[in-house]
């Protein structure tokens, strides 16, 4: 090769990011305000000095707002970053630092030294050596062998919550132990969650995220403060050269998706690990500080609606094509199933933070097809105070129900005044979703999730005890309508832990037989607890993680969860019709409501008990379901037997009684010969009646 093959050529400014092409690399960056801008090449992570120091031609390697250039001889694998001069100062938005070194927004791998600092990013000076380093990747080289993504409709869906690293991490997992907390520890445990009957995995952060964005002497263990838009997480891979984390997270979708499981990314576009006007300089700051941030009128401080210290401007032209780039490259390139997005409703508000009607960002998601088919699930609220619940846009978002796990906490516990908001949550909540073109599957169920107490912790502790977060137990909120049955905190008394276990199922048994889509937290199944923790974002240890002893402790309560979930799976017993919006779907339902009397509910304040009827769309199956949520035990008068031949009330699950009588096989469900049905303090129960040419 000749000398002047070697140069440095003018370069594209499409693609954004580091590009593959014919003999060697094409790099394209945006910075408007910018005055220079350097590529540096590194040929180790760890390396204090670049390998290559390229300085971009303003005349020749910049068009409009883009520096771009072409190096010859580079491939897949080279660690490169940014250094880019400009204007900083008071009022103007800008805060460039030229002896930073900086991610690519656009790329596609983040490679991470084992020296990395937080405060050198933050600190006057040179922090090459001590910085993340951006990855060239090319995603043509993987082999899918055949694998797209599912598609499998939101009726059909039951939602798993999980953290990667915490699901395997613990030495009771079984994992091979370079292999936990990994993304290739997940693929090991596969067989687990289709044992459970788990549909879709729904990851916790999992883009690049900074660690040490946390309390001193802390890590931040859930990743919610993203460096990158791109890369998976480098420390999730149990291969730690430059490629590993995207061939391996490749790897595991693809196994995901060999066992019928999808994949839904939490994706955090609300903000970045770069923190308030004090923060880090890792990457958007010093590249376009006004462009990528909502700030306030002074130009230097950041709005700061994701409580996290500054607010990412999703609805800048420039910004809002990152995050679509983003969406698109995880969908084809990486494969994913979907998108939980975290605070959804940031993404709704324009540059000066105002809610817009129609935000365009969240329009273009919408429209988009690329997305179509994708599932989209919106945590429709913000840290500063939009709530939009019911009112998210569009058609094709579902959202986090947050009024489910709310009204459906009160209830169980046996609050006054809720049995009609109860009610409606058993119905998919037609109070929020019942106008225009909304369906059932629109409400996300859930009565717990990683941001609170588990569902063991629920039941057991009246107080949040986050002491071990360092914050003298002021973080995590304060309403959390738990109850702890008696005791504050972990139990020897056997009547204590006999209403822990039959309000755990009472949770389960709701979130599992309610109309919506339904979410489960990890290890909720197994009674996973984080010793009254709620906010356990900085505890990556036994605190946040599976322990997998507990799948024996609690055999009888993941018998009960895995039971209920593959009746729910039945599509004969399913109440949900697709193709109905939830008006059509409850005006066509055939539903009836009682109390303890056949026929009479009590609506009133203080009422703590409700039956409710219902067939299925099949017409095979009708339910009856009954719910004591007294402090005394109740007798409920059963309405009169389905109108089929031979047809006849058989109890399928009742939570106060032991395994394995709690809950049985369909076929297995003894017929009721008595008129009326007795309920302990706490518990429910569900009869179910077939027509003959349907096995009960």
């Amino acid at each position: 090769m000749s000398a002047a093959d070697t140069r440095p050529g003018r370069g594209r400014s499409h693609p954004l990011g580091a590009t593959i092409v014919p003999g060697g690399v094409n790099f394209s960056l945006f910075s408007r305000d910018c005055s220079a801008v350097q590529l540096l090449l590194f040929d180790r992570v760890d390396d204090g000095r670049p390998a290559r120091v390229i300085m971009l031609d303003p005349r020749k390697n910049r068009s409009y707002h883009y520096w771009h250039l072409f190096i010859p001889g580079l491939g897949p694998g080279q660690l490169y970053g940014y250094r880019v001069a400009g204007p900083r100062g008071p009022g103007g938005g800008g805060r460039f630092d030229p002896d930073k070194l900086l991610l690519d927004p656009y790329g596609r791998g983040v490679a991470v030294p084992a020296g990395y600092s937080r405060a050198a990013a933050m600190a006057p000076g040179d922090n090459c050596g001590l910085a993340m380093k951006s990855v060239v990747a090319d995603p043509r080289g993987y082999d899918w062998e055949g694998d797209a993504p599912l598609e499998r409709p939101f009726s059909r869906t039951l939602i798993y919550e999980l953290h990667l690293a915490g699901f395997t991490r613990h030495p009771s997992s079984g994992v091979t132990p370079d292999k936990r907390g990994t993304y290739a520890g997940l693929v090991e445990k596969i067989p687990y969650l289709q044992q459970l009957g788990v549909t879709a995995v729904e990851l916790l952060p999992v883009f690049q995220f900074d660690p040490q964005d946390a309390p001193p002497g802390f890590s931040n263990y859930w990743g919610y403060s993203p460096v990158s838009f791109f890369a998976p997480h480098a420390a999730y891979s149990s291969r730690q050269d430059p490629l590993g984390p995207l061939d391996e997270f490749r790897d595991m979708v693809k196994a995901l998706h060999r066992a019928g499981i999808e994949v839904v990314l939490d994706v955090v576009f609300n903000h970045t690990a770069e923190g308030d006007q004090g923060g880090a300089t890792i990457c958007y700051r010093g590249l376009a500080n006004d462009f990528y941030y909502m700030l306030e009128p002074d130009g230097i401080s950041y709005a700061n609606y994701s409580g996290c210290g500054n607010t990412f401007n999703a609805n800048n032209p420039i910004a809002r094509r990152l995050i679509i780039d983003s969406l698109h490259h995880w969908v084809r390139e990486m494969h994913v199933d979907g998108f939980r997005f975290d605070l959804a409703s940031i993404l709704s508000r324009d540059e000066q933070g105002r809610p817009l009607e129609n935000p365009p960002l969240l329009w273009d998601i919408e429209t988009d097809p690329a997305l179509a088919g994708i599932k989209l699930i919106a945590e429709a609220w913000d840290a500063a105070g939009l709530y939009q619940v019911g009112s998210f846009i569009g058609d094709s978002w579902k959202e986090w129900n947050g009024r489910f796990r709310d009204d459906v906490r009160s209830f169980l516990r046996g609050d006054r005044g809720t049995v009609s908001r109860f009610a409606s949550r058993l119905l998919a909540s037609p109070d929020i979703y019942g106008h225009e073109e909304r369906e059932a599957e629109q409400s996300i169920n859930f009565v717990t999730c990683h941001d609170g107490f588990t569902l063991n912790d629920l039941v057991s502790f009246n107080r949040k005890h986050n002491q071990a977060n360092g914050e003298d137990n002021r973080d995590g909120s304060n309403e959390n309508l738990s109850w702890n049955c008696g005791q504050e905190g972990p139990s020897s008394d056997p009547s204590v832990e006999a209403l822990r276990n039959r309000q755990v199922k009472n949770f389960l048994a709701v979130t599992l037989l309610a109309l919506g889509t339904p979410m489960l937290l990890m290890g909720d199944e197994v009674r996973r607890t984080q010793g009254g923790n709620n906010n356990a974002y900085c505890q990556d240890n036994e605190t946040g993680w599976f322990d997998w002893r507990l799948l024996e402790r609690y055999a009888d309560v993941h018998r009960f969860a895995r039971m209920l979930i593959a009746a729910r799976q039945r599509r004969d017993l399913a109440l949900e019709d697709p193709g109905l919006t939830l008006n059509q779907l409850l005006g066509q339902a055939r539903l009836e409501w009682h109390g303890v009397r056949a026929g009479q509910p009590d609506w009133g304040d203080d009422s703590h008990s409700i039956a409710l009827t219902a067939w299925s769309q099949s017409g095979r199956f009708a339910i009856h379901l009954m719910v004591n949520a007294w402090r005394e035990a109740l007798v409920f008068q059963l309405p009169p037997a389905p109108d089929v031949p031979g047809g006849c009330w058989r109890r399928w699950l009742d939570t106060s009684l032991a395994s394995p009588d709690d809950i049985v096989a369909l076929e297995d469900a003894p017929p009721m010969e008595r008129a009326c049905y007795p309920l302990p303090p706490h518990s429910l129960a569900a009869m179910l009646a077939a027509a003959p040419s349907c096995a009960v």
